[in-house]
């Protein structure tokens, strides 16, 4: 496997940029105990503390980013709050604890996306991008398969399954896709353990030749649609630059 060629101190530099960019993130996901079922029932309702703690994690690193990633977290909140009103409110794909959609989900949404941007495009971890992209691929398919077999996750093996369709003739893409299954999986395997929100036991709570669990283990296909769409907006916005830098690219190529 690529990753074992990796020498070690770059190796344990792509550790300490995984832990910067995407270890604090998943330090949220104990957070969110705040927010379950037990300390409601035990201690308090304190889902605004989370939802004040989240925005000042969001400002936080927006201060900090750059004016690319700044303006697709922006893009990301505003498609948050619809994507999780169609979905759970409206579709009924998942329900959250008090029947509403709390303001750190959406907020959370964006986070999770500049954390894995920054990630994604650190030096060190373009540098050894297929082989990082290797080890996240074999884990995505032993997680998803472990999910269908001793969970009956038809549901998520199949979005699973799209992901790794949709990246087929994207190479481009897959590590920041790869890096966002991984984080989504721990941050919905850590909200429903909690009680922040449930899964259905069958998809949609509608298609019952698709079992699910709880959570199914591909939902970061959906979070895709959230990344196509700010991306979407951004180089729509930015037609000329996108442009040029789309020239360059093709120019480069044909040198090489």
């Amino acid at each position: 496997m690529n990753i074992f060629e990796i020498p070690k101190e770059d190796f344990n530099k792509i550790i300490a940029v995984f832990n910067r960019e995407i270890g604090r993130f998943i330090f949220f996901v104990f957070v969110l105990f705040f927010d379950s079922i037990y300390f409601a029932e035990n201690v308090t309702n304190s889902q605004i503390l989370i939802n004040i703690l989240m925005l000042a994690g969001f400002f936080k690193m927006y201060f900090r980013s750059t004016p690319r990633v700044k303006e697709l977290m922006i893009y990301a909140v505003i498609l948050g709050f619809g994507g999780e009103y169609l979905f759970s409110r409206i579709l009924g794909m998942y329900t959250y604890r008090l029947q509403n959609v709390p303001l750190y989900v959406p907020i959370g949404h964006a986070a999770l996306y500049g954390r894995i941007f920054m990630f994604s495009k650190a030096s060190v971890v373009r540098k050894y991008n297929k082989a990082v992209e290797q080890l996240f691929a074999i884990f995505i398919a032993v997680f998803a398969t472990i999910y269908l077999v001793f969970f009956t996750d038809v549901f998520g093996f199949v979005m699973t399954l799209c992901v790794f369709l949709l990246l087929w003739k994207r190479p481009k893409d897959r590590l920041f896709f790869y890096a966002m299954y991984i984080l989504v999986a721990v941050l919905e395997i850590g909200g429903t353990a909690f009680g922040c929100w449930k899964w259905p036991n069958i998809g949609f709570a509608v298609f019952e030749f698709l079992p699910s669990n709880n959570p199914p283990s591909g939902i970061s296909l959906f979070y895709f649609l959230l990344d196509v769409s700010c991306f979407f907006i951004y180089t729509q916005k930015h037609k000329i630059a996108w442009s040029r830098l789309q020239v360059l690219k093709t120019r480069q190529r044909i040198k090489s």
